[in-house]
C-alpha cells in the first residue's frame, strides 16, 4: 500500500440546542463537545449524559464520512436525547476536513507506521 494512501473525516461539533424545548435532563443550550478523529474533546467542566452519549456514539462514525447530499447522513443533524420525555436535543455539525493516512491508523503489522498523533505538529 502506497504511504500516502489514507481517507478523509470531518471533524465533528455536537451541540445542545433546546429550541425552547423543556429538557428533562441536564442538557444547557449551547455546550457542545468536539470529535476529531476518534478523540472526543470536552471543554473544562463539560458535563454529558451517558445516556444521551450513548444515543450518539454509533451515529458519529458515518457523520464523519463523505456521503452523498441525498443521504439522510447529510441532511439530517439532529439527535433527541433519548429520554422520551425529555426536549433536548444535540446537532451534528460537521467542521473541517482532516486526512488520516491509512499506515498511521491502522493495526496490521505489515502496513503501521508512526501513530497520527506521534507526528511532529505543524505551526
Amino acid at each position: 500500500m502506497a504511504e500516502d494512501e489514507g481517507f478523509w473525516l470531518y471533524d465533528l461539533r455536537i451541540e445542545v440546542v433546546l429550541e425552547e424545548r423543556l429538557p428533562v435532563c441536564r442538557h444547557v443550550e449551547g455546550e457542545y463537545f468536539q470529535l476529531q478523529g476518534e478523540n472526543l474533546i470536552f471543554k473544562s467542566e463539560q458535563k454529558v449524559s451517558m445516556y444521551a452519549l450513548a444515543a450518539l456514539l454509533p451515529l458519529l462514525p458515518a457523520k464523519q464520512r463523505m456521503t452523498s447530499p441525498h443521504d439522510w447522513m447529510s441532511t439530517d443533524a439532529e439527535v433527541a436525547c433519548p429520554d422520551p420525555n425529555c426536549g433536548g436535543r444535540f446537532r451534528i455539525i460537521r467542521e473541517d476536513k482532516r486526512w488520516f493516512s491509512h499506515s498511521e491508523t491502522t493495526g496490521l503489522p505489515h502496513s503501521r507506521g508512526k501513530p497520527y498523533w506521534k507526528k511532529e505538529q505543524k505551526s
